[in-house]
C-alpha cells in the first residue's frame, strides 16, 4: 500500500519457500545545511517474525537507489538475498519513486555527484 510519504509491503501469502516480510517504508526530503536535499527514509518490519527499525539518507541525486538500499538493509535482517522487494506490487514502487522525484524538484538526466555514490554507501 502506497501513500506519500510510505509505503508498506508485505511477502504475498502463496510464496511457500520464502520467509515471510514485512516492512513499512518512510521517508522525506530534508534539508540539510551542508548537503542540501536529503531523502531521509525509516524502514520497520519483520522478517520470519523478528522485528527490525532501520534509518538511511541518500543525497538527492542518490536517491532514486532507495530500494537498492531497502533491499539491501533487509538482507541484513534475514531476508534472503536473492528475495526482491520489488518484483511484487512494482506499480506502488513507482508511484514511490514519482513522489521522491517530484519532492526533489528532480528531472531525468540531471547529473550526479560520484562522490554522493561513495557517501551514500551505492
Amino acid at each position: 500500500m502506497f501513500e506519500p510519504g510510505h509505503l508498506r509491503h508485505a511477502s504475498p501469502n502463496d510464496l511457500a519457500n520464502q520467509r515471510a516480510f514485512t516492512f513499512d517504508l518512510y521517508y522525506e526530503v530534508r534539508i540539510d545545511a551542508n548537503e542540501g536535499p536529503m531523502l531521509h527514509c525509516r524502514m520497520t518490519g519483520e522478517v520470519a517474525g523478528d522485528a527490525f527499525e532501520e534509518s538511511f539518507e541518500l543525497h538527492s541525486d542518490t536517491a532514486f537507489n532507495f530500494a537498492s538500499v531497502a533491499t539491501r538493509l533487509a538482507a541484513r535482517q534475514g531476508l534472503p538475498s536473492n528475495t526482491s522487494l520489488i518484483m511484487h506490487n512494482h506499480h506502488e514502487f513507482d508511484a514511490m519513486f514519482a513522489d521522491i522525484r517530484h519532492q526533489l524538484g528532480a528531472h531525468s538526466g540531471d547529473p550526479v555527484n560520484l562522490n554522493h555514490l561513495l557517501q551514500d554507501g551505492l
